[in-house]
């Protein structure tokens, strides 16, 4: 997320009520967690496990509960609970924003789209020329949509990042404050939904075709011209390169890439990263050759363990 204005290192310190070592007029341009973060960004770490990531990372100020030696040009702000603090930047520079109308007064619809009844368009939405928004379709705050766009009935556009920290014994949410960018030429079926990235963007790329009841969880980025069949279930933080195709009911783990042309066959389940242009079967998701092996030994299994038996 970007800050306008930028605020400074100096600044954010005085706002959480925290130490800091770097310079205190350094500019901070923008808010995001480790996975998305740009220079200029303060992200934040409360877990050692992420320390060298978060301190090698081109993060400019880092909220962190460890006192550790600053790396060469960044700024750390010393921290108790760095992940309340983080959501509370979040909070202040991104907070809720009611819109008391079906389509908010700052939302731009281009000429020739169709909006059904019953839909619901944010406050800062833009959707492009040429679409059809069919009834009930909810599109949350600051998505923008392409040309040429069917998105059909029920469809959610935009909900918060399922991501939660457990402390003292509850979820405490992580607040979103990424976006939807759904390009040109995109279709998408009914009672889907697609949330918005925690910090970043959930892309859905050009030409790609979505089935009915399909989740796209946050900043997952899916490339041009995919096509995914009903109740796919797409995890958060996923790069699902261009000509992908998901079958019926495929899973996929978070934070992998399904590679170029890639085909998953339907119920398969994606656990790691899958090269492209290959066809993949199975939970964890095999080469679909190697999986029909599998299978078919499984069904002769109790017919070579008696052919075992008898030859002993």
């Amino acid at each position: 997320m970007l800050l306008k204005p930028q605020i400074t290192v100096k600044e954010i310190a005085s706002i959480l009520g925290a130490d800091f070592e770097g310079c205190p007029d350094a500019a901070v341009t923008g808010i995001n967690e480790i996975h998305k973060v740009q220079q200029g960004d303060i992200t934040f770490v409360d877990h050692p496990k992420y320390y060298e990531k978060a301190l090698s990372s081109v993060a400019s100020v880092i909220i962190i509960n460890k006192r550790v030696d600053k790396p060469e040009g960044k700024a750390l702000i010393f921290s108790r609970q760095p992940f309340n603090d983080y959501v509370r930047l979040v909070k202040r520079y991104h907070h809720f924003e009611p819109s008391g109308k079906p389509i908010s007064d700052s939302a731009r619809v281009d000429e020739g789209t169709v909006i059904q009844p019953g839909v619901v368009i944010g406050n800062h939405v833009r959707i492009g020329k040429n679409c059809r928004i069919h009834a009930n379709v909810t599109i949350y705050d600051h998505s923008i949509i392409g040309d040429n766009v069917i998105i059909h009935g029920n469809t959610v556009v935009g909900a918060d990042a399922f991501y939660y920290k457990k402390q003292n014994g509850s979820y405490d949410r992580l607040e979103s404050c990424g976006r939807v960018l759904i390009q040109d030429n995109v279709e998408i079926g009914a009672n889907c939904t697609i949330d918005r990235g925690v910090s970043g963007d959930t892309i859905i790329g050009e030409g790609t075709r979505l089935d009915n009841l399909i989740q796209i969880g946050h900043d997952t980025v899916v490339g041009k011209n995919c096509l995914f069949a009903a109740q796919v279930g797409i995890s958060g933080a996923v790069i699902i390169e261009d000509n992908v195709t998901l079958w019926g009911q495929v899973g996929v783990n978070k934070d992998l890439t399904i590679g170029e042309g890639a085909v998953v066959l339907g119920q398969s389940g994606v656990s790691k990263s899958i090269a492209g242009n290959r066809t993949y079967l199975g939970s964890p998701a095999c080469e679909a050759k190697e999986t029909k092996k599998q299978i078919a030994l499984l069904k002769n299994l109790t017919r070579i363990i008696e052919s075992l038996k008898k030859d002993q």
